[in-house]
């Protein structure tokens, strides 16, 4: 216990982190994820728009590493789908032809596509015959043809950066009204807590549907994007203003602050040097918790039409294609980007856990 209250407490801190094994499981999703997001491009073996007129709904293709003679084979392959009409049910059936199989090459040559918009490359991380015969969908392909792995890693390109940039506008618009509101008091307070009522008083999803909508429908993608962004973030900051003027309201009288005011420190740098960094912790917990809820709200406005919209790929636009029952039933594996969105809310709220357990390392202290 002793060589536990000499360490720092950024030590503590991650010592405690790490004993949340839920929370370091979370983490590891998370940056897998957000990898993934970032090199789309690469990871993807197809681009989001690319059609296969030979899978039109295609169920997912297994990966094999042994044929139909029960042979090994070191290379992963899958087999070609053959469409066929069920007698009974006169519905469209995808069945396995054994007799042509696609070897699956790593790091090969595909579709070109602009990394980032940086440079033109045309390497993929997996992908079948180079010539363009073969294909393989390993999530399945939606009613165009378009592989479903592929438009899903674009999807979380959108989709995650949505919630970050969402998350750092509300961070500085809370912690910039808030924290001025707390240290100034006075006219300030008053009006930033009216705004503050006022803002939370309004029913959240009905807004958001009514500003998503009027955005006109011939911005360009990009511009859509940063407009829903911007929605989404209008009336998160509000909660985070009152958790930091509340924290400020209670500090400025203290000691060091008073020390920081007669040494001349003008009131940005008290505020921003001196009073947040002692509750940084709490920012960053609140901050992880508020992501789940921009990828939500992004999810649901595209989901209904009137948030991101075609030719933009992000899990809200994907899941537009599930609308209806008959989908569901027959083509299941559309609802994956669904999956995809339940599995990252799920982590980052242990991951928010975790933080906050760790933003208080000495709670274990004080409880031996």
């Amino acid at each position: 216990m002793s060589e536990l209250r000499e360490l720092s407490p950024g030590r503590l801190a991650w010592l405690r982190f790490r004993r949340h094994r839920l929370a370091m499981i979370a983490a590891g999703v998370l940056v897998v994820l957000y990898l993934l997001a970032m090199f789309c491009e690469f990871m993807s073996p197809y681009t989001p728009q690319q059609r296969n007129a030979r899978a039109i709904n295609a169920p997912p293709m297994d990966i094999r590493f042994f044929d139909a003679e029960g042979q090994f084979h070191l290379r992963p392959f899958v087999y070609d789908l053959e469409l066929t009409i069920n007698p009974d049910t006169w519905m469209r059936e995808y069945e396995e032809n054994t007799s042509i199989a696609y070897p699956i090459r790593f790091f090969a040559r595909g579709e070109p596509y602009e990394f980032w918009g940086l440079f033109e490359a045309d390497r993929h991380l997996f992908s079948v015959d180079p010539d363009g015969s073969g294909y393989i969908h390993w999530f399945g392909t939606d009613s165009l043809g378009r592989d479903m792995y592929s438009r899903v890693l674009y999807g979380a390109r959108v989709s995650l950066s949505i919630g970050v940039v969402g998350v750092g506008l509300t961070l500085f618009l809370g912690v910039l009204l808030g924290g001025f509101a707390g240290y100034l008091g006075g006219m300030f307070d008053s009006a930033v807590q009216r705004m503050t009522e006022v803002l939370q008083s309004i029913p959240t999803l009905p807004l958001w549907m009514a500003l998503s909508a009027a955005l006109p429908a011939a911005w360009s993608p990009i511009t859509t994007y940063f407009g829903v962004t911007i929605i989404l973030s209008l009336f998160g900051w509000t909660t985070l203003a009152r958790q930091v003027r509340g924290r400020l309201l209670a500090m400025r009288e203290e000691d060091f602050v008073i020390a920081a005011r007669l040494i001349g420190a003008n009131d940005t740098r008290v505020i921003f040097r001196h009073m947040l960094p002692s509750f940084t912790s709490h920012i960053i917990t609140t901050a992880t918790l508020a992501v789940p809820a921009m990828i939500l709200g992004e999810t649901a406005l595209s989901f209904l039409g009137i948030g991101l919209r075609a030719p933009v790929v992000s899990w809200g636009v994907l899941l537009q294609q599930a609308q209806n029952y008959q989908v569901i039933v027959m083509t299941p594996w559309l609802l994956l980007p669904g999956a995809f969105i339940v599995i990252t809310v799920i982590a980052f709220n242990l991951l928010g856990d975790g933080l906050r357990d760790a933003a208080d390392p000495y709670s274990s202290l004080r409880e031996q």
